[in-house]
């Protein structure tokens, strides 16, 4: 392929803009949580000041901590419930621009519903358990706004799932085989799943009424200071001139704001407006522009210090501190993100493609000048962590330092009206999540009343008889398929409730097991036939989606691999390792999915043929196994291909 000059690049760059309408059609289509009303006037206004009133309700609480646990939630749910059904239509023919009189009865009666926990609470903890007509009649209620809500906001998918659990619940005793219980009655499933913190008003929502709204409430606040452009900027500084550089910003871009968002497919329209074109125009395939984005933003929830929110969520599961989870996730994220930029270099350097010319790249000092401050408030959050202060400490001192930080200049500060416009964002933000968190505990109520989280646990060793390799392949396929559709938070959630027992019952430590279900669920959104980040890559590269789809799984090959890896040799997770042993693990999974990328690609310093791109491949997958017999093993066919390689390219030396 021919090379191109540096103002035909800039002249294709300056034509790859991307509508707006498309990308907000884009969005709308695949993102159910971006499909909202666009309201105007008074109902406009109106919405806002719920809005504007759940975030300082919430910063209230978050600042004072100083209200029953059950009742924040309550009001959390209530605030949630309601707004969902005044901002989501119930029918895709509804109007968009004004609120249906239906949609407001649905609102007032979640409101009720949800309150009512609030208004009776000391007589419903004077009756322990013991529940009223009444009571029933509202927890069923509250059963239905929750599918409801889910459906409008998160699609058919989790309420499927949440439909599939109710109805074991009630049918348990006709289920034959293991997975069969003594079943549960109407009032008994009212009384568990609304009215005890064993359901929705559990730990997911417990969760989402404190550290995730505040985390979100942070990232509203770092999208309005422009953080999302300084870190396109800085990408475009370090990679923008090497062999595929729009790519390469993508990905160190993608990694940068993903993990401070719960959506893969919001990430990919978010970055992939701009880099997706940028791509293209360079020489890059559609579908191979879509499946680097898309990979790119999935990638974002695997990276701390936020992973989507989901990190709160494991250290609260797995009753962990929170520095040891990101402490954990953040090799193996690293890692991932190498193997998507090997894919990324390798595709390049086989279509001898350029960088951007040097001209039209920022240089990375100016960028740090007018917006490196904003760094800051991820550094204090981080810093705040390490020294032992809780998440929403945290996620209130990263507020605080935002806040402080974006006066520095000119282009960042906020304005009165960008501090409402945060806080309603924060809020709107917050919606799915809730949403998500409400449903989940649904799933969660009826696995702790019936048992079934241990139930499939045995029913999953027992098929793989005892060994842990088919044990965890059964649990990786188990983990996409319950992750299809869902969001980050309730994705974690499920894989963590259904699939984690299996591992831990064959001795596999807590947090390898809950990392190895959440790596696998999150990557359901790049996984074929469904692959939701990819479709939606897909629709901005004007590309097939199964082919993008399929892209997308070749470059995160890594998240294929790493999680049985860590499985095995827990070091990777910097649990009982030693700084040079894991140096070494390091090093070693560096050069395996170095080669592994390469052979996957076809191409190392010249093209490969069928025999060394699996010789690289087996080789790559050998060194990435931490032991030092197939380390060597692998050594030894990586060092062949690698001088065949050398003498097939001083013979053909070809441009690159």
């Amino acid at each position: 392929m021919a090379k191109k000059t540096s103002n035909e690049i800039v002249q294709d760059i300056d034509k790859a803009n991307v509508d707006s309408e498309e990308l907000d059609k884009i969005l709308r289509k695949y993102d159910k949580g971006s499909n909202y009303r666009v309201l105007t006037g008074v109902s406009d206004k109106f919405i806002s000041i719920v809005l504007l009133c759940f975030s300082l309700f919430q910063l209230y609480t978050a600042i004072f901590l100083g209200m029953e646990p059950m009742i924040l939630r309550s009001i959390h749910l209530a605030f949630g419930l309601s707004l969902v059904f005044l901002l989501y239509p119930a029918s895709k023919n509804w109007p968009k621009d004004k609120i249906h009189p239906l949609d407001i009865c649905t609102a007032v009666v979640a409101a009720v519903v949800c309150l009512y926990v609030v208004v009776f609470y000391r007589d419903l903890v004077y009756r322990a358990g013991m529940i009223t007509s009444t009571d029933m009649v509202i927890g069923l209620l509250a059963v239905l706004l929750i599918l409801e809500a889910a459906r409008r906001v998160i699609g058919l998918p989790m309420v499927i799932i949440s439909l599939l659990f109710i109805a074991y619940a009630f049918f348990g005793p006709y289920i034959p085989g293991r997975l069969a219980h003594r079943g549960v009655d109407l009032n008994n499933f009212a009384q568990h799943i609304f009215f005890t913190t064993e359901g929705i008003m559990g730990l997911p929502i417990g969760v989402s009424s404190t550290f995730i709204f505040m985390f979100l409430l942070f990232g509203a606040y770092l999208e309005k200071t422009g953080m999302g452009e300084f870190f396109i900027n800085l990408a475009n500084a370090i990679n923008g001139s090497s062999p595929g550089g729009p790519a390469k910003v993508a990905v160190l871009s993608s990694a940068c704001m993903g993990t401070l968002s719960g959506s893969s497919v919001a990430n990919v329209v978010g970055t992939g407006s701009f880099t997706i074109p940028m791509m293209k125009k360079l020489g890059y395939k559609p579908d191979f522009a879509g499946a680097v984005e898309a990979t790119a933003s999935t990638g974002g929830q695997l990276m701390p210090p936020i992973m989507g929110a989901a990190a709160f969520l494991m250290a609260e599961i797995t009753n962990t501190p929170y520095f040891t989870i990101i402490k954990a996730a953040a090799i193996p994220a690293l890692l991932y993100y190498f193997g998507v930029w090997a894919g990324v270099h390798f595709e390049a350097r086989k279509l001898n493609l350029l960088g951007l010319p040097k001209d039209q790249i920022p240089k990375i000092g100016h960028v740090m000048k007018t917006r490196g401050h904003l760094i800051l408030p991820i550094i204090a959050v981080m810093y705040l962590l390490i020294q032992g202060f809780s998440p929403i400490r945290a996620a209130l001192g990263a507020i605080a330092t935002t806040l402080v930080c974006s006066s520095f200049t000119k282009d960042t500060r906020l304005s009165f009206k960008d501090l409402i416009d945060g806080l309603i964002k924060g809020a709107k933000s917050a919606l799915t999540v809730i949403s998500a968190c409400a449903c989940a505990g649904i799933i969660i109520g009826v696995v702790t009343q019936t048992g079934l989280g241990l139930k499939m646990g045995s029913v999953l060793v027992g098929i793989a008889q005892g060994n842990l390799f088919l044990t965890l392949f059964f649990t990786m396929v188990t983990s996409i398929i319950l992750g299809i559709g869902v969001p980050t938070t309730a994705n974690y959630v499920i894989t963590s409730t259904i699939a984690a027992p299996a591992l831990l019952l064959l001795g596999v430590g807590i947090i390898p097991a809950h990392m190895f279900v959440f790596y696998f669920g999150i990557i359901a959104d790049i996984t074929p036939p469904v692959c939701l980040a990819a479709v939606a890559a897909s629709g901005i590269a004007k590309s097939e989606p199964m082919k993008t789809g399929v892209q997308a799984t070749r470059l995160a090959i890594a998240a294929f691999i790493i999680p049985y890896i860590f499985v095995n040799s827990p070091r990777m997770l910097m649990i009982e390792s030693t700084p040079l042993l894991l140096a070494m693990d390091i090093v070693s999974a560096m050069v395996g999915i170095l080669c592994i990328s390469s052979g996957l690609t076809g191409f190392f310093k010249t093209n490969m043929s069928i025999y060394e791109r699996l010789m690289f491949i087996v080789g790559g997958l050998l060194l990435v196994m931490t032991s030092t017999t197939t380390n060597i093993a692998g050594l030894v066919l990586i060092g062949a291909v690698y001088l065949i390689q050398k003498n097939k390219f001083i013979k053909v030396k070809p441009a690159l």
